[in-house]
């Protein structure tokens, strides 16, 4: 067990100011791949006043509790990477200090013991110009127990991540309410006697299950009013931006008709999801969907594998066989890439809608069938019928109930609800549990053309999840591991700000720097030499530091030091 000298100086922050980036240009402040805010601590007052008289004090110390916790589990991660090589103890205060970074405290540490091999902790801080104690005395007043409950969540969920064990701190004395100083003490969970309810803290306030217990009250006392049917269980339609939403209305009320539904949309749109809604949505819900790839089928086969084979059709054609629209009878077919169809398929499927009947391959009978039919596709039928490709009297009689389905691009407020639920389905599928995106990878799902559309939004979250370890948060490197030339787009998009503004402010300093060594008539290589061997100096000689400082390679790096100590030779 290491125990940390009261004495030491914290690790230095310049590693940590590194990572921080202000774009006041776009409105945004990057930590890392996190997006961070600056708010107003009166805001924050005025809002944990709200939040009190709303919820309750026990329910509002949870609310803030949990708001710190979230935080303490990103800045946990983050603190496992900017300080690989650090001590735990050196490590571990990376967490106090991005508190003081953030403006909330000041953290200094009183003892820390860390012994990993044992999964063995004990800390003491001292909290000093609590921000939670300045909105306690300017809008609350003092009150009877102690209030850093934001700081407080964040050190036990900090902790916890850091360490893989589940670490809980108490604030032992606090300045909100009277005390002295602000000291909080932090050890294993089941070091103390009140553990499982201090852990009930962290769990979501259970107001909303009152609401629903009084819900359930008053759906009771409602007896006269009648019971409405339930419909089927429709697929999960996703999204929220106007141009999706106007697709699902009409899509929903057109369902409960038999009318023949077309929908346009390019691929990957989740065209046989929403046909599978309008399926299920419908009178015929509990009879058979089949969807059919007509693009899939070669066009010798399609009239076959759709509309039947009677017994000797062909060669090869030994008994008879019903087709697709046989199975679909009383129920739904979907028709996807209906513009592939082949010429007689086109016939056979205007019969179909017009008379209700259909005629096998190599069969003169016909029989009557009762199917409702949902067709797609990506191309536009006006131009194939143009071009004769498409039937005109079949394009009529499937056009009479358009819905165009937009695509991911023109929905990009639907991109994170789509990739969450991507994430949540591919989590469970692997058995893994990860912290959701960094901010700069949401930022870069958002800034993506998606040409494949949801289908390659889905492909890509599936590769995040599964790239990301336990615990950690998907990153965007995760989720382009092979950056395509769009995903390097919004790549670029997200770092030009930053490089203009740095770029303004280091010009003027380099163009003063020039002038000086131009009057002073300074030698280049010498110039040179005193850069790279000060730079050296600076990081204790590790020439990978030394090289990300100067903005080289490390090999790099290393051919311009070797060129020096040879010109000396």
């Amino acid at each position: 067990m290491q125990t940390l000298n009261p004495q030491m100086a914290l690790p230095d922050r310049e590693d940590l100011l590194q990572h921080l980036r202000f774009l006041p240009e776009t409105g945004k402040i990057w930590l890392s791949e996190h997006r961070s805010l600056l708010l107003d601590i009166a805001a924050m007052g005025s809002f944990r006043k709200e939040i009190i008289n709303t919820m309750g004090l026990e329910r509002a110390k949870g609310f803030f509790m949990r708001l710190g916790f979230y935080s303490g589990l990103k800045d946990a991660e983050f603190a496992l990477l900017v300080r690989p090589d650090s001590s735990p103890e050196e490590a571990f205060l990376t967490g106090p200090q991005m508190h003081c970074l953030r403006g909330m405290v000041k953290a200094v540490p009183l003892k820390l013991e860390i012994d990993l091999d044992n999964q063995a902790f004990y800390a003491e801080f001292e909290w000093e110009d609590s921000f939670e104690v300045e909105i306690c005395r300017s809008s609350l007043g003092q009150l009877s127990e102690p209030v850093c409950w934001m700081l407080l969540g964040y050190a036990c969920s900090y902790s916890s991540h850091f360490l893989g064990i589940e670490i809980q701190f108490r604030e032992l004395e606090c300045r909100g309410k009277g005390d002295h100083r602000c000291h909080i003490v932090g050890k294993p969970a089941q070091e103390w006697d009140d553990h499982e309810s201090f852990r009930a803290l962290f769990r979501e306030a259970p107001l909303i299950d009152e609401v629903y217990a009084l819900q359930s009250q008053i759906a009771e006392l409602e007896e006269r009013l009648p019971v409405e049917e339930v419909e089927g269980d429709a697929p999960t339609a996703i999204g929220i931006a106007p141009p999706f939403t106007s697709a699902l209305k009409m899509i929903d009320r057109g369902s409960d008709s038999d009318v023949t539904m077309l929908l346009l949309g390019e691929t990957g749109t989740g065209k046989e999801v929403l046909a599978r809604r309008i399926h299920s949505l419908s009178p015929r819900r509990d009879n058979a969907f089949v969807a059919v790839n007509c693009a899939a089928i070669p066009p010798e086969l399609i009239e076959s594998e759709l509309f039947g084979v009677q017994k000797g059709a062909f060669t090869g054609a030994t008994q008879d066989r019903i087709g697709r629209f046989e199975r679909a009878h009383e129920g739904t077919i979907f028709l996807d890439e209906i513009i592939e169809l082949s010429p007689r398929a086109q016939a056979a499927l205007l019969r179909v809608l017009q008379e209700g009947e259909l005629e096998r391959v190599g069969d003169s009978k016909l029989r009557k069938i009762d199917v409702r039919v949902v067709a797609a596709t990506n191309e536009s039928l006006e131009e194939a019928v143009a071009q004769g490709r498409f039937r005109q009297d079949l394009f009529y009689r499937i056009n009479a109930y358009t819905v165009i389905i937009p695509p991911l691009r023109e929905r990009t407020n639907d991109i994170p609800l789509l990739a969450d639920h991507f994430r949540k389905r591919y989590e469970a599928h692997y058995k893994k549990c990860t912290l959701g995106f960094t901010g700069r990878a949401m930022a870069a799902l958002q800034a993506y053309e998606w040409p494949g559309n949801i289908r390659e939004l889905e492909n890509t979250i599936e590769r995040g999840v599964i790239l990301t370890d336990p615990r950690q948060s998907i990153s965007e490197q995760n989720l382009f591991h092979i950056r395509s030339p769009l995903a390097e787009e919004a790549h670029q998009q997200l770092n030009q700000h930053s490089g203009r503004v740095e770029s303004q402010q280091t010009k003027s300093a380099i163009e003063q720097f020039a002038e000086q060594v131009v009057e002073e008539g300074i030698d280049m290589n010498e110039l040179e030499n005193a850069i790279l061997l000060k730079t050296l100096d600076k990081y204790d000689q590790n020439v990978s530091q030394a090289a990300r400082a100067l903005g080289l390679t490390r090999p790099a790096m290393a051919y311009r030091l070797k060129n020096k100590v040879d010109a000396k030779t």
